[in-house]
């Protein structure tokens, strides 16, 4: 295995607040460590039937969520090294697989699925429980004056 694969960070986007503060946070990890930093967003196909004509792809709109929040994070001047990646498949499984070839994962700690108000969203708490490495889960707070401010747990 290469070494900047293993020393890699990986942080999981799916465009909500939680991920791109994570995106956030995960950056600033990486450059502490010195080490590569590596954005990934998945999707899966929704069942469509396969005589609507349509253009639209799961796929493509992934990937403009994971810019959308890589400029959202950083603007036009993402951190240097800075790789992508839209996988298929879905979210807490396929960054569960990618937790092997990695030093860190870290993601936001809700989402957009599920139950607003807990605490961890399903994919956050299923990678914190079966990882091959450490999982780093950023949650966001709003402050007094309703400014955004990241905490890790």
């Amino acid at each position: 295995m290469e070494k900047a694969a293993a020393d890699r960070i990986v942080v999981g986007v799916d465009g909500s607040e939680s991920s791109i503060s994570a995106l956030r946070y995960a950056a600033r990890m990486a450059a502490a460590l010195d080490a590569p930093l590596h954005v990934v967003t998945t999707w899966t196909a929704p069942p469509i039937d396969p005589y609507l004509a349509i253009d639209w792809t799961p796929e493509k709109y992934a990937g403009e969520t994971l810019d959308a929040a890589i400029e959202e994070a950083f603007g036009k001047t993402p951190p240097e090294g800075l790789t992508r990646a839209v996988l298929p498949g879905a979210a807490a499984r396929t960054l569960i697989g990618l937790s092997d070839t990695c030093a860190m994962l870290v993601l936001g700690s809700r989402g957009h699925g599920g139950f607003v108000g807990l605490l961890l969203g399903s994919v956050s708490a299923a990678c914190a429980e079966h990882a091959h490495c450490p999982v780093l889960i950023v949650h966001t707070r709003k402050t007094n004056e309703g400014a955004d401010e990241e905490a890790t747990s």
